[in-house]
Parts: structure tokens; C-alpha cells; sequence
């Protein structure tokens, strides 16, 4: 059973997503809360395995709402609810640990396997919408185009391939099958990645790879 945590400022939102994923035999919602300060005070006692947590929200949103919880509650994973009109902040809620993001619009069942993606260990980037993210964030930086990092360098052909496929939000079993090695193997090479690069989590690498083109929507 996965515990789940919905924040959202709109009772509508909340109480229609709690009901519709309550219905799932694998989800358990656990609680909700109206902004990020009330999902941190409600989490710390309820400890949920994931949060689905909208980005735009009066008082502590999205963005800094993720940044308490993993700051507090590092084991707790941060799902991102969000809409296109949101895509200016995508990347800084995935750079303060959420492991993902999806369409409020999305269907429930869509919305489940993100759940269990994140819970297995994956990371949800929706490929056309990380497409529209990327391509605004280039034009944002038309005038001092993004640097590929000297660090990369230091990574290995697999430990290249494993990056990549951190990028498409694959878990280490799924990397594992693709690449034809074990699963402790992957877990190795993704630990040298993060290391090499300086990162915090497989989540900051799969970031980083979409970010510097290394995995190509």
C-alpha cells in the first residue's frame, strides 16, 4: 500500500484526486493540505511515501513547499501537479528534489503509474511537456547558451548510457534489462554518476541529463 499526501489550495482538486485514487487498491490517501507549511506540519506526523503537490499556491508553494519536505523528510517523494502555463517553474521544484511532474488534466490512470514509477524509484518528466520546458528555457538563455559542465568528462561510456537513461525516468531494474546488467551494476554506475557530477540524488541526474541535452526529447 502507498501512502499518499495531495496539496492543493483548491478543495475540488483535493477532494476529487483523494477520492479517485482512494479507489485504487494500491493507494492509500493518507491526508491532504492547502499549501507546503501545512503539507510539512501534516507529513512530519503521517510520514506518506509520496505527496502529489500542486506548484502554484497562495503562501508556500510548490517550489518551496518540495524544498521543506525533503529538507525534513529526505525519504518522502515529491510528485509535481501542474499545468502548461507552469513550465517556468518545473525545473526548480525538480531541483529541490521532486521526482517528477504531471499534468493536473492527466487521466487517473496516468496519474497512478506516475505514483508507482516514483515509488519503484523512477522519475515522471512527460515527454512533451519536458520538450516545451527545455525549448523555453533555451530561448530564456538564448544570449549565454548553456555550457556542457567540464565534469562530464569524467564519466564513463556506461556511466554515459546509465545518465541518459536516468533522464527518461527509467528505475535501475529497467535500466538493468535495457543494458543487459545487473541490477546492482546500474546501481553502482548511477552512485559514480552522481559523484562525478556533484549531485545530490538520481533525481538531480535525471535533471541534469535533460537539462544539457545528454537524454534528447
Amino acid at each position: 500500500m502507498i501512502k499518499i499526501m495531495i496539496v492543493d489550495d483548491q478543495p475540488l482538486v483535493r477532494e476529487g484526486l483523494g477520492t479517485l485514487l482512494g479507489l485504487r487498491p494500491e493507494i492509500e490517501v493518507v491526508g491532504t493540505a492547502v499549501d507546503g507549511s501545512d503539507a510539512l506540519q501534516k507529513a512530519v506526523a503521517l510520514l506518506p511515501d509520496i505527496v502529489l503537490m500542486d506548484i502554484r499556491m497562495p503562501g508556500v508553494n510548490g517550489v518551496e513547499g518540495t524544498r521543506l519536505l525533503k529538507d525534513s523528510l529526505p525519504d518522502v517523494k515529491v510528485l509535481i501537479l501542474t499545468t502548461f502555463n507552469d513550465s517556468e517553474y518545473i525545473f526548480d521544484a525538480l531541483e529541490e528534489g521532486a521526482s517528477g511532474y504531471l499534468l493536473k488534466d492527466m487521466p487517473t490512470d496516468t496519474i497512478v503509474q506516475a505514483v508507482l514509477t516514483v515509488h519503484h524509484g523512477g522519475v515522471v518528466l512527460p515527454k512533451e511537456f519536458t520538450s516545451q520546458v527545455l525549448a523555453e528555457l533555451r530561448m530564456k538563455n538564448h544570449s549565454s547558451p548553456i555550457k556542457m559542465p567540464e565534469r562530464i568528462e569524467d564519466l564513463s561510456d556506461r556511466e554515459m548510457e546509465v545518465l541518459t537513461h536516468l533522464g527518461e525516468g527509467m528505475n535501475n531494474k529497467e535500466i538493468a534489462d535495457t543494458l543487459f546488467i545487473t541490477e546492482g551494476t546500474v546501481k553502482n554506475h548511477v552512485s559514480n554518476v552522481i559523484q562525478k557530477l556533484g549531485l545530490r540524488d538520481r533525481t538531480q541526474a535525471a535533471i541534469y541529463a535533460v537539462r544539457y541535452g545528454i537524454t534528447r526529447f
